[in-house]
């Protein structure tokens, strides 16, 4: 079974696969697939209906049904307590690591990684694993793209970041995205709309 391309066709993308210690079996992580997750979830009802979550309804509704049809489990990071550990999966996938900002990197989506569930399944997948971008970029550009300077190696200065939010100069994060993940050069191959971009600004810091 190709799992890529059935995420694939509901324009999720398989970020990696970990180990699942606990089962001995494996953890497929699926995220956004750019270009084509946002105009998907845009035109389901989840998006239109009114309710709360509009987005994580609409992962679990993709998701679960991969993991119906691919005989595993669902696993999403918005249920918990416990949370499932979706950072340690990750990298444990081979595929993702700490960039020099301290948030995650990915081989090929860079600082724009996100998650939107897992399946864990039975048996155990070896798939390959990639080559850590930040070893290789020029000048990390990362390093000095946010404008609050809250994202350093030594950790994620939430505070300083919403209070730049909340000035006038930070307009430009809350409709485009956080800077820094703006400046990764490989995220910046990836791509996100401003409006996806200013759907999870607003979920992040509210005004």
């Amino acid at each position: 079974m190709d799992y890529a391309v059935e995420a694939a066709r509901q324009s999720l993308a398989l970020i990696g696969a970990a180990p699942d210690d606990e089962t001995g079996g494996s953890v497929l992580l699926l995220g956004p697939s750019e270009p084509g997750f946002w105009p998907a979830f845009t035109a389901a009802p989840e998006y239109t209906d009114g309710w709360p979550d509009p987005l994580d309804r609409y992962s679990k509704r993709l998701i679960g049904a991969l993991a119906a049809r691919w005989g595993g489990t669902p696993a999403f990071p918005s249920d918990g307590p416990p949370f499932a550990p979706f950072i340690a999966w990750a990298l444990a996938s081979g595929r993702v690591w700490a960039s020099p900002v301290g948030l995650l990197v990915h081989d090929l989506q860079g600082l724009w990684l996100s998650f939107r569930g897992a399946v864990r399944l039975p048996a155990r997948l070896n798939l390959p694993p990639g080559k850590n971008p930040c070893d290789t970029c020029a000048g990390q550009p990362c390093r000095s793209a946010c404008p609050a300077a809250a994202l350093t190696p030594e950790g994620y200065d939430v505070a300083a970041c919403h209070a730049y939010l909340d000035a006038p100069a930070g307009a430009d994060c809350l409709t485009r995205g956080c800077a820094a993940r703006r400046a990764c050069p490989v995220g910046v191959q990836y791509g996100r709309s401003e409006d996806q971009s200013r759907f999870h600004m607003k979920a992040f810091h509210p005004t």
